[in-house]
């Protein structure tokens, strides 16, 4: 009798130790992403259309960018600009990783210094903008704030940044614009 209590209090001690190991682990692993930034751009409005400057129709190259409510904590930025869309499935048209947390804007046709740029959906380290083959496409510009910066290399990949991205989401936010050939 004795040792079927004894054996009976070691188990629920096991039980209880265990719980609160998996409780402490399951926390690490958990993707907290509690905080909403905002992005915004002077080209254009939430929902708006995108103007032809920023699209193969015109210069190609990158609108301005203005980026607030970056947590505090944050290490680095990422971005990442992609068509939903597109026919042959989500195209990525722009990705830049280990954006100094301190940057609230992004001019017009400009790389943050110290960011590195990751390769589109053509495969190439640049900016690729808007050029549906036809109707109206939704652009997602999307912003992340990091717990850290980032190992990639230039030329990076979309799942690359991704990965090196998981569990270390603080905050996003985004901004869609419209286009049409």
């Amino acid at each position: 009798m004795k040792k079927a209590i004894i054996v009976i209090i070691v188990l629920i001690l096991i039980s209880i130790i265990a719980y609160f190991i998996i409780a402490k682990t399951s926390k690490k692993e958990v993707a907290v992403t509690e905080t909403t930034m905002e992005i915004t751009s002077s080209a254009f409005q939430e929902g708006g259309a995108i103007p032809a400057k920023y699209s193969c129709k015109g210069e190609n190259i990158s609108p301005d960018l203005k980026i607030e409510g970056i947590p505090a904590e944050a290490k680095s930025l990422a971005l990442i600009i992609d068509d939903p869309d597109a026919p042959a499935g989500l195209w990525t048209h722009f990705l830049l990783a280990n954006i100094d947390p301190s940057t609230s804007t992004i001019s017009e046709d400009s790389i943050p210094e110290g960011a590195i740029i990751g390769a589109n959906s053509s495969g190439e380290a640049k900016y690729d903008g808007p050029c549906p083959p036809s109707g109206t496409h939704r652009y997602y510009f999307k912003i992340f704030a990091l717990d850290r910066t980032l190992e990639l290399k230039s030329g990076f990949s979309r799942r690359e940044l991704e990965e090196a991205m998981e569990r270390h989401i603080l905050a996003q936010g985004q901004l869609i614009g419209k286009f049409s050939k």
